[in-house]
């Protein structure tokens, strides 16, 4: 699992979160096929220190789940 990523039974009863929020990786993964950029994310969630690498990692991460 990438270091972005945690999951926490006590939180959202353990879906996969970036690591210190409640923002599902699958809001992540949804946002980005809608046309959102690293940029656009940055502004939407200032707060967060994400990178292009951060979303290539969860995109594997994410796939590697689905493909279960």
């Amino acid at each position: 699992m990438p270091d972005i990523i945690e999951t926490n039974p006590k939180i959202l009863s353990g879906q996969p979160v970036l690591k210190g929020t409640r923002i599902p990786i699958a809001r992540v993964v949804a946002l980005f096929v809608q046309g959102y950029k690293v940029k656009d994310f940055k502004r939407d969630y200032p707060y967060l220190k994400i990178t292009k690498k951060d979303i290539e990692n969860i995109f594997s991460y994410y796939t590697t789940l689905a493909a279960k």
